[in-house]
């Protein structure tokens, strides 16, 4: 066991206590619209990084600045950058009416009474396809919300239930940001994460139905409007979507959704050519501050393992969690803080996976296992923040188009969530991973 040095973790302290203190100030104190994404997070990061440069006098300048170019040029650094541009090209260019269409296609085929369910059920797809959760909330928010004012439904269950299985997608989806930093972090295959993951959520999955299934035929409701579609805009999903669980090479997968989408598009004259070039633009800038802090996680992490922080962080822990379960629980639990801390899973995530990493080689927790668990806690933490982005948009969607809500009344309805928090603990504690046979 190697000695730690606790100093060494001040400038995570220094970025958490920051981050959070400007957080609240901006969300309740100045009143500020999603105040907590208004904080310059890449500036809180590089405040941090200077913090981690100005500890350890012993190791000059220049040999600091060696340990982040080494952390920072890392094979899955590198490929996780080059990923979340991709992943933001496609969702530009298979844009809005293609969500629309999907969401309007089944509603039109299945009875009104089961409309909740099968929001919920478009939200995981959709979030799925496109790995963007805000994205899957902002586009089909205002769907739930004509369904709730025309059919009788409670506006807080189809507006939770969109949350729900927004989560769903964006921890199981190829293309999402969190599963590429959960699944590059810990240097494993996507479609392996994805069989641990899918196995965890799907229980949590059907319990939800259920749920919404039974409050719903206990509810009195009117006949409900549909809007146009077009089927082949679905295809672009459904082709990364398949990719992904086939095992195809991401990039492949990514370029054909990117190419697919563009001939549909441009054939069916959803876009004309610099519109279509325009939203490439703009899905790939979207991309940009997550691409950014993912360089500057990594240069404070190189500093912070060389002054051996996560030494101290990993003795502290061993303390704590006792056996394998209870390293698995630890992991969960780290994700989950940084997440609170930060109120961005993709953000935990990056954070959390170094020390992850080294936690999982303690307590023999195999790599796909720990992605799993990364990318499902930071989730379900996620998904219940009330000051996190996709209860933002909810409620700010709601509000725009006329109807009060509260995020405590959301929560409420929060199912997937709870039930994933349930199905994780249960897969923990009482359900064994099946290690691969290693072939001799």
């Amino acid at each position: 066991m190697k000695k730690g040095n606790v100093w060494a973790l001040l400038p995570i302290g220094v970025f958490i206590v920051l981050y959070l203190t400007l957080g609240i100030v901006f969300e309740y104190v100045m009143k500020i619209p999603m105040g907590f994404y208004n904080v310059p997070i890449v500036v809180i990061f590089l405040v941090a990084l200077l913090v981690a440069c100005l500890q350890n006098r012993g190791v000059k300048f220049d040999r600091k600045l060696e340990l982040m170019g080494k952390g920072v040029g890392d094979k899955n650094i590198v490929t996780m950058l080059l990923i979340f541009l991709l992943a933001g090209i496609f969702v530009g260019v298979v844009g809005r009416s293609s969500a629309e269409s999907v969401a309007y296609f089944v509603l039109s085929i299945v009875p009104a009474k089961f409309a909740v369910v099968v929001i919920f059920l478009v939200s995981c797809f959709i979030s799925t396809a496109m790995g963007t959760s805000v994205g899957t909330i902002t586009l089909l928010t205002p769907i739930a919300i004509a369904i709730a004012s025309t059919s009788g439904f409670s506006l807080a269950l189809c507006v939770g239930s969109v949350v729900g299985g927004s989560m769903f997608g964006d921890n199981l989806s190829f293309v999402s940001d969190t599963t590429i930093a959960a699944c590059n972090g810990q240097g494993c295959a996507m479609k392996d994460k994805f069989r641990t993951n899918f196995a965890v959520v799907l229980p949590a999955a059907i319990v939800t139905i259920v749920l919404i299934m039974v409050l719903s035929l206990r509810a009195d409701i009117q006949p409900i409007e549909v809007g146009e579609y077009h089927l082949l805009q679905i295809l672009p999903y459904l082709l990364v979507l398949l990719g992904g669980i086939c095992g195809i090479n991401v990039f492949l997968t990514l370029l054909i959704g990117i190419v697919t989408g563009s001939v549909i598009m441009l054939a069916s004259g959803a876009m004309d050519v610099p519109s279509l070039l325009s939203g490439m633009g703009g899905g790939a800038a979207n991309m940009f501050e997550t691409a950014m802090v993912a360089i500057l996680v990594a240069a404070l992490c190189a500093l912070i393992r060389d002054a051996g922080g996560f030494d101290a962080l990993l003795n502290g822990i061993r303390r704590v969690f006792r056996g394998r379960k209870g390293g698995q629980l630890g992991i969960g639990l780290l994700v989950g803080f940084m997440d609170i801390a930060t109120a961005n899973n993709t953000v935990a995530i990056v954070m959390a996976n170094p020390i992850a990493s080294e936690m999982a080689k303690e307590y023999d927790i195999s790599p796909r296992k720990t992605a799993s668990i990364l990318d499902t806690f930071s989730c379900i933490f996620q998904g219940i923040l009330p000051y996190g982005a996709q209860m933002l948009v909810a409620l700010s969607v709601a509000s725009t188009m006329g109807f009060e809500l509260t995020a405590f009344e959301v929560i409420s309805h929060l199912y997937y969530p709870m039930m994933l928090l349930v199905s994780s603990l249960i897969f923990m504690f009482l359900i064994p991973e099946r290690k691969k046979r290693e072939k001799k």
